[in-house]
């Protein structure tokens, strides 16, 4: 059989070498497995940065009965954060810096949603019919935690949903700079310094004076991870039911992201 021609989102050798040992092998006694898991991650990855459907997918590449039970399962076990962690730490030694983070940045971006049932909401702020997703990444702009919610909450309230989520899995963390509009969450925040450790909150707000774009420090690696999601069509618009979904989504993202980044980091 002749081997089809590689797409743009394919993954190379030394990706595939890279997140091979993360992916589970098939367990024994089952029927053979008919389509490779590289390629499944190759269909999925198509799926992610095209932003076409399920049913869509090329004939070339393994069908949606293949690879959406595929992503579902990952979803539902955890595979993805997992291995998404698993590579974040890779990308931050490659970097010269310890696997567990410090500090970071925090931040909220409103997406739209489609006819689709779901969580969904409309944004004070923007009037934005959809979802919000906070999140929060460390210095190198990686992401340490999502969560997708209806739209109609304000950015401290996912803050404070996210908040579990760092004080177990990141014990090293120091220091988080948000903007302005978490000055409101302050009084939780100092409930939750005096139940765990000492962690700074630091708001780095724009001078009143400055006019068109201006890059805060600290706060632009948040919007520049945000800009990562929009080079990856299936994120500008959820079309997900579920929440989840849409949060494995972006770790299924941001492993690609990171993939490429490691090997550059190996080959130069």
């Amino acid at each position: 059989m002749e081997q089809r021609k590689p797409y743009p989102t394919d993954l190379s050798d030394t990706q595939w070498a890279i997140l091979a040992p993360l992916v589970p092998v098939a367990k024994p006694g089952g029927r053979p497995e008919t389509y490779a898991k590289r390629a499944i991650v190759n269909a999925l990855l198509d799926v992610v940065r095209s932003g076409g459907a399920w049913r869509m997918l090329p004939h070339d590449l393994p069908p949606r009965g293949i690879v959406y039970p595929y992503f579902r399962q990952g979803r539902r076990d955890g595979t993805w954060p997992h291995r998404h962690d698993a590579l974040r730490g890779d990308v931050r030694v490659l970097e010269g810096r310890h696997r567990q983070p410090s500090a970071g940045s925090m931040d909220a971006q409103s997406v739209k949603t489609t006819e689709r049932g779901g969580v969904k909401g409309v944004e004070g702020g923007t009037g934005v019919k959809g979802r919000q997703r906070p999140i929060w990444v460390e210095v190198l702009g990686l992401l340490l935690a999502v969560l997708v919610t209806g739209a109609e909450g304000q950015d401290r309230d996912g803050a404070r949903s996210l908040l579990c989520v760092l004080r177990h899995r990141f014990p090293w963390l120091r220091c988080i700079w948000a903007d302005g509009a978490y000055t409101g969450w302050l009084e939780t925040w100092g409930t939750w310094r005096r139940s765990s450790r000492r962690v700074r909150l630091e708001i780095v707000k724009r001078s009143d004076h400055a006019k068109g774009l201006v890059l805060l420090p600290t706060r632009w690696v948040v919007e520049r991870t945000f800009g990562w999601f929009g080079k990856y069509r299936r994120l500008s618009t959820d079309y997900e039911y579920l929440p989840a979904t849409s949060e494995a989504m972006i770790s299924v993202v941001m492993i690609h992201i990171m993939l490429r980044r490691i090997e550059a980091k190996t080959l130069f």
